[in-house]
């Protein structure tokens, strides 16, 4: 009888130790699924902040894209207008000649 009480007093630690050990785990498997919730709310977070950023870098390309479009197109306009100065100038200059000539013309009528 003395044997089967202190075998049975083993079992008993080595019971004690399995339920202590299964407690343990337990703990560290809702620990373990708290950080992995955590985990995947953290990870859906970035995945927003990363779409967000790429779509106001897509913003940002398409305003440059814009712009780039607009400096061309007053590039044009501005070369269009200095030719536009530049004939103006030339019928002037033209238009002065013709004066002058017309003028001696008409001098060298009145003097005759």
């Amino acid at each position: 009888s003395g044997k089967k009480s202190l075998g049975q007093g083993g079992f008993e630690k080595v019971i004690k130790m399995v339920d202590d050990m299964v407690n343990v785990l337990k703990t560290e498997q809702q620990d373990d699924d708290n950080k992995k919730e955590y985990c995947v709310l953290q990870f859906d977070s970035t995945d927003d902040k990363k779409k967000e950023l790429e779509r106001t870098l897509e913003e940002h390309d398409n305003a440059i894209a814009t712009a780039t479009e607009g400096i061309a197109t007053l590039k044009d306009e501005i070369a269009a207008l200095e030719k536009g100065i530049k004939d103006l100038d030339k019928s002037v200059v033209e238009a002065t000649e013709q004066r002058k000539a017309e003028n001696v013309e008409y001098k060298e009528l009145m003097q005759s």
